[in-house]
């Protein structure tokens, strides 16, 4: 397989890749803690971007290895006296750093990611140690230009041991001008030694308005109503929301309320076909995101009945009202909250021993069923 046909790890499907976007949207504030930083002379050389997959973690750290690489640093009086104090990562597009990051030719950016198996014929599973190591050549071979060094590691959650106790010795030792961006979805998974030597920047959820202007960025045009639906859907993430759109989720997930408002009159023909369409091979990613909507239909009756009020905006024709029926007290939403808890275990336990998708799905219905 050629180097372009190789899938990026990097990069969620329907999507162009962190570095091919230029703006992000809806992290202003972590924007704006990366640049006081660096304007005040602050600037740690290991960075940890935080919060769920899909909030722009990467498109930040590409927007911060850019600035990095083509500004100047505070108190560089060159030629013309000072540079002016920056107010934004962007630079230019027809910045030279920007053309050579595009192309992944940049000599003093370093991209540490999954690596492809030439035997399996398909990408790791772990970012390893024999990645790791060759930071050494690219430490060895930029330190002749003198500049800045940027290593982008997406994610930290692919680590595995060896690779993580490699990285931990690279924060306890910074080769010197270099700068560590790391993208970590589960950060309280990381090594404390890991944590505890670098900054954070913890990325928000997106509102509405964003997640909109994120999807137009991605080539992904939507309605106000669907925006605001994959907006609470996808809990505020842009690579959750593109893969609902993906695979048609906003469908599935009205066609999972509807079922599940025929509760507790349960109609088994409409549950049976939605537990068909997940079967065979071909439908894997429905079957995995029909799991995930499922969780989070139930996530949402939780907190109806907790709270009394249905979650706002409704992410389906018709979810208000049955969310409202079936989880009337806290003590129903107690019910379902559990529930929550079980049907994970459950459907964990099935996938791993290779359990029917449709009986799976089925009987996850069948367990609302009971609790309806």
């Amino acid at each position: 397989m050629s180097e372009t046909e190789i899938p990026q790890p990097d990069r969620v499907e329907g999507a162009p890749h962190p570095r091919e976007t230029v703006r992000l949207f809806g992290q202003d504030k972590a924007e704006q803690d990366f640049l006081t930083a660096f304007t005040t002379g602050r600037l740690h050389h290991g960075w940890l971007l935080t919060g769920p997959k899909g909030l722009g973690k990467a498109t930040l750290a590409w927007r911060i290895a850019r600035f990095l690489l083509a500004t100047p640093e505070p108190g560089d009086d060159g030629l013309f006296g000072a540079p002016a104090v920056p107010e934004t990562l962007d630079i230019g597009a027809d910045h030279p750093v920007m053309r050579r990051t595009l192309a992944l030719s940049e000599p003093g950016l370093f991209l540490l990611r999954r690596a492809w198996d030439d035997k399996a014929k398909r990408l790791k599973t772990q970012l390893t140690v024999d990645e790791v190591r060759k930071l050494k050549g690219f430490f060895t071979l930029s330190s002749a230009e003198g500049g800045r060094r940027v290593v982008i590691v997406d994610s930290m959650d692919e680590l595995n041991t060896s690779a993580a106790n490699a990285i931990l010795k690279l924060l306890e030792e910074p080769p010197a001008r270099t700068t560590l961006l790391m993208v970590a979805h589960q950060p309280s998974r990381l090594l404390p030694t890991i944590r505890s030597r670098c900054r954070e920047l913890r990325l928000a959820p997106l509102d509405t308005e964003d997640m909109a202007r994120a999807l137009g960025q991605a080539g992904a045009e939507t309605a106000a109503t669907d925006a605001q639906a994959l907006a609470a859907l996808s809990s505020g993430s842009v690579g959750a929301a593109m893969r609902l759109l993906n695979h048609d989720g906003l469908k599935l997930y009205a066609d999972l309320v509807q079922t599940v408002g025929t509760l507790p009159r349960l109609d088994r023909p409409r549950a049976i076909a939605l537990g068909d369409s997940t079967a065979g091979k071909a439908n894997e990613a429905r079957l995995d995101l029909t799991l995930t909507l499922m969780d989070t239909l139930l996530a949402r009756l939780a907190r109806t009945g907790v709270t009394g009020t249905p979650p706002t905006p409704e992410a389906a024709p018709g979810e208000a009202a049955m969310l409202a029926r079936l989880s009337p007290d806290p003590a129903t939403g107690r019910a379902w909250a559990q529930l929550a808890q079980e049907a994970g275990d459950r459907a964990r336990h099935a996938r791993a021993v290779n359990v029917d998708p449709a009986a799976l799905v089925l009987d996850l219905i069948l367990q609302l069923h009971k609790v309806a």
